[in-house]
């Protein structure tokens, strides 16, 4: 009789299951640089410091963009997806969003688990600053649940999903742009929930 480790799946936030937020911001305020995501720029402190010095030359305050949040839903059939991998195996979210960007959709969502970060506001509501609990986080959260002894799969779309899906058991690229899939041709691509549940089960029956 073989002892079969306990299964985790690790999945990226925006794109995956939530539209991507800085360019939803971008839609509503007309600020076109907002558009650009991890998607298009590898550098995650590059992208967030160009987004701070925009926020602060546009006197744009953490009000104003959670009330953009707040009129976002979920991407269709994310919940759904959801609610059936919680039923098949452990469910952790990490994101290198933040806790004051993502809380609206955890109703939404159940209250599912999330690993993010913190933003820095100051007294008049201006983003001056955020805090990463630990640079290449979704890398070293797997790395953690490898060692605490679980099976690990991880999902996501950007560059900065790529080095958990490297490390993870199976690491499978959902709805990824043209760039990320041409820089790393050995991670499948899925672009339907549908393709990526067939992913999840393959990987829980060779676990």
């Amino acid at each position: 009789m073989s002892l079969q480790k306990p299964t985790l799946l690790a999945a990226d936030f925006e794109g995956v299951f939530i539209p991507e937020i800085w360019i939803a911001v971008a839609e509503r305020t007309g600020i076109e640089q907002l558009r650009l995501t991890t998607r298009d720029i590898s550098n995650y402190d590059e992208l967030m410091q160009m987004r701070l010095r925009i926020i602060r030359e546009q006197n744009l305050t953490i009000a104003q963009i959670q009330a953009i949040i707040d009129e976002l839903e979920p991407l269709p059939g994310a919940y759904d997806f959801m609610q059936w991998v919680r039923t098949q195996t452990q469910f952790i979210i990490l994101t290198d969003s933040f806790y004051q960007f993502v809380a609206p959709f955890m109703p939404k969502l159940h209250y599912p688990t999330i690993f993010a970060h913190m933003l820095e506001i100051d007294d008049n509501g201006i983003i001056t600053g955020y805090h990463l609990r630990t640079s290449d986080s979704k890398r070293k959260a797997v790395e953690a649940f490898s060692a605490a002894g679980f099976a690990t799969m991880a999902t996501g779309d950007s560059y900065n999903d790529t080095t958990m899906l490297l490390r993870a058991d199976k690491g499978v690229l959902f709805r990824p742009p043209p760039n990320v899939i041409a820089e790393f041709p050995q991670l499948p691509v899925t672009t339907e929930y549908a393709e990526l549940k067939a992913h999840v089960i393959a990987f829980l029956n060779a676990a």
